[in-house]
């Protein structure tokens, strides 16, 4: 039997300071974070993620940090060996995932988005075509919204995460 994965995900960074809190309260149980905090440094990274994680666990969401690993993590987010939630962007980074024995594409950048002004959205259907043949389940990111993932979830996506979207 195939594992189900969770099918909204916050993705957390520096951008949204405090309203972290406020935003995974918003995510309905059962869902899932990806962990990222990238410019964080280190140990205030771990102290962050550790309070995340107890929130996290309370509210039964699957907790994923990005690379380099964490303690209490289920899993990896990045480029690595058996992540669990791989980023990919073109073909390229999807065939890497299938060999990487990746489990889950977070495919970006679906719509226009505020992390990344200006640049150019590929675009759901797009996504969906990069994809399509990994044997992979997909994840759209890039400035989406509920109502958005109800529009393309036809197309194959299995779940969709967002920053924005969580805010209060």
């Amino acid at each position: 039997m195939a594992r189900r994965y969770p099918e909204s995900w916050l993705v957390t960074d520096e951008r949204v300071g405090d309203a972290l809190w406020a935003m995974l309260a918003r995510v309905p149980p059962g869902g899932g974070v990806i962990f990222r905090h990238h410019a964080t440094p280190p140990a205030a990274r771990r102290r962050l993620f550790r309070r995340v994680r107890r929130i996290a666990q309370a509210r039964r969401l699957l907790l994923v940090a990005a690379d380099p690993p964490l303690p209490g993590a289920a899993g990896t987010h990045g480029r690595v060996p058996h992540a669990l939630t791989w980023p990919a962007h073109d073909r390229a980074e999807v065939r890497a995932a299938a060999r990487a024995g990746a489990r889950l594409l977070v495919l970006s950048p679906a719509f226009p988005t505020r992390s990344h002004p200006g640049a150019p959205a590929t675009g759901p259907a797009r996504l969906a075509r990069m994809a399509r043949g990994s044997g992979l389940p997909m994840i759209a990111l890039g400035g989406m919204t509920p109502r958005r993932y109800r529009r393309i979830r036809t197309l194959g996506f299995g779940g969709w995460a967002a920053i924005d979207a969580w805010l209060p």
